[in-house]
């Protein structure tokens, strides 16, 4: 038989963690799976100085690790494991991890959402140390100094145009030898001063020093796509601004979805389009993907949940 519980939460960024904390709380005994990379994107992400009660900041890791203790002290239990498949067209909907069948009353889906990277190794190297997919996260660290955008469309214009507040410089690397974004971002971008351009351009590599383990990028080696030639353009960070794939692959066919995969949900709620399903963070938020508001759809999600279990049995 397989294990059953009230509660299933996929996911254990802010917004899992968060929903574990207030349904355990509930006395919902929430089971979370936490997948392989426990903690979410937080958990590569160095320094965060933007969660409210850190007026000193803290360490990304650190922070999920608090916040994993803190849902754990009240019940919640954690599976390291990843979930492979779902089946959401029945009551109990029923969940595998490593071919071991699990069982749930209700779920919240906050499996977030992953940065598009460029997939180069010196991209990992600096992740964290100058490279980042969040202007809005990692702007400020760049206040006097310049900065790279890499792509073209509307994410990256917001992105570079954001950073304008922050850094001296924004240069738009872009593969082709005109922006995707809209016209009106278009226009923004083009009469801004401080922002830049290299067009018809790819980032072959992000330069970088290590001075006793502080790492810092300097700059990047730039290929022209039409050319061929190579340059060295100097900068202090590279933003990501080519998008993020919502980690719904697990739901498709069974849960609505925007056209870029994002959850749908419903009238001002979590509650997705399968009564019981329900849907915290990234996973549904292509708009302002931050730890505090995945965190704060974590709890909406949680109380949604305890309001609809109650439902059922009243």
């Amino acid at each position: 038989m397989p294990e059953h519980h009230q509660l299933i939460i996929i996911g254990s960024g802010p917004a899992g963690l968060t929903a574990a904390l207030y349904a355990a709380r509930a006395n919902l005994n929430p089971v979370v799976f936490e997948g392989v990379q426990p903690g979410g994107q937080l958990t590569i992400t160095t320094e965060v100085e933007n969660f409210p009660g850190f007026p000193k900041g803290i360490q990304g890791p650190e922070l999920m690790e608090l916040m994993r203790e803190q849902a754990q002290r009240f019940g919640a239990k954690s599976i390291y494991k990843n979930v492979t498949k779902v089946d959401l067209s029945g009551k109990p909907f029923r969940l595998w991890s490593e071919e071991i069948e699990h069982t749930a009353d209700s779920l919240i889906v906050a499996t977030g959402a992953t940065a598009k990277w460029l997939g180069i190794p010196s991209e990992k190297t600096y992740m964290g140390y100058g490279v980042s997919a969040c202007a809005t996260c990692d702007g400020f660290f760049f206040k006097g100094l310049e900065v790279v955008v890499v792509g073209g469309g509307d994410t990256a214009v917001e992105e570079a145009t954001f950073l304008t507040k922050f850094a001296t410089k924004v240069t738009i690397v872009h593969r082709r030898d005109q922006l995707r974004a809209s016209k009106i971002m278009q226009e923004k971008a083009k009469e801004n001063p401080r922002i830049a351009f290299a067009w018809d351009s790819v980032i072959e590599e992000i330069i970088g020093k290590d001075d006793h383990g502080k790492k810092a990028v300097t700059g990047i080696r730039l290929r022209n796509v039409k050319t061929g030639q190579e340059s060295i353009l100097k900068t202090d960070g590279v933003f990501m601004g080519i998008g993020h794939k919502p980690n719904t692959d697990l739901f498709v066919g069974q849960l609505e979805m925007d056209s870029v995969g994002y959850l749908v949900t419903k009238d001002r709620s979590t509650r997705t389009s399968v009564a019981g399903v329900f849907a915290a963070g990234d996973v549904a938020d292509s708009v302002y993907r931050q730890a505090i508001s995945a965190a704060g759809t974590g709890c909406m999600a949680a109380i949604d949940v305890e309001r609809w279990l109650e439902s059922r049995h009243a």
